[in-house]
């Protein structure tokens, strides 16, 4: 069986495809909605782990299930997932790869990159008043108890799901602060809310095109507006495919 660390929609559509190649796959998700989404390929192929895993409880699950190989696909940001599948992989001797999805080219002339929510709170503040969050809700409290964001409005974009919107409200944001939407977003979208919120600045994430940072470059771009990009953490994964033909090579050599 094939573990898929698949709490992403790139992660979602590897293990779906490594399925409809004959292969066994447990993928492990980290959202209910993730779950859902997976839940028209539930079977005698599929079995789905829905509860978050540390390095101990990585390596358990991989030994429990007879784990043959591991593919990385979580999200590119999710480093403490990477580094306990690799380290339970070391542990176990199991073959690992990484799916890695391609950067999004910054050529903007108004993007600041940054290296962690921290630094994106500061330099944002510099930037404007009105704060258009599109980072998701993981690390949401670190931009609503950011001393340097205290004068700021913050618009947070998030999924529309009860238990995001209930993290919102805990964090002090209001029903105006809050877009709950479920991407992808073009760039028409992206403009007419950035519009409707009066943004004076952009922060995201590089998350690939598939996770919409071109046409949050682009909307911005028209609309004149600044971005601040929290950049990738750097990793050192070993082995790595760029596309699912990549990682369907790997598998066939390693399984």
């Amino acid at each position: 069986m094939i573990f898929v660390a698949a709490g992403t929609q790139d992660g979602r559509e590897l293990s779906k495809y490594l399925l409809e190649h004959g292969y066994d796959v447990a993928a492990s998700v980290v959202t209910s909605y993730g779950e859902q989404l997976l839940a028209d390929c539930r079977g005698r192929n599929l079995i789905i782990n829905d509860q978050p895993l540390d390095r101990e409880g990585m390596q358990a699950y991989l030994a429990d299930h007879h784990i043959r190989l591991l593919v990385d696909a979580s999200h590119p940001y999710a480093v403490n997932i990477s580094a306990n599948a690799m380290e339970a992989c070391q542990l176990l001797g199991i073959p690992y790869v990484r799916y890695e999805r391609d950067l999004t080219a910054v050529d903007y002339d108004q993007v600041t990159v940054v290296h962690s929510y921290e630094e994106a709170a500061v330099a944002a503040a510099k930037l404007g008043r009105r704060i258009f969050l599109t980072t998701g809700s993981r690390n949401l409290v670190k931009f609503t108890t950011a001393e340097a964001l205290a004068r700021c409005e913050l618009i947070a974009r998030v999924l529309p799901s009860a238990e995001v919107i209930s993290l919102c409200e805990s964090l002090g944001l209001t029903p105006g602060q809050i877009v709950a939407m479920q991407g992808p977003f073009s760039k028409q979208l992206n403009k007419e809310l950035f519009r409707k919120y009066r943004a004076d600045v952009i922060v995201t994430k590089n998350s690939g095109s598939i996770g919409g940072t071109d046409t949050k470059f682009a909307a911005a771009e028209e609309l004149d507006l600044p971005v601040v990009v929290i950049d990738r953490p750097a990793m050192t994964y070993g082995n790595i495919g760029r596309t699912y033909e990549d990682i369907l090579r790997f598998v066939e050599e390693h399984y």
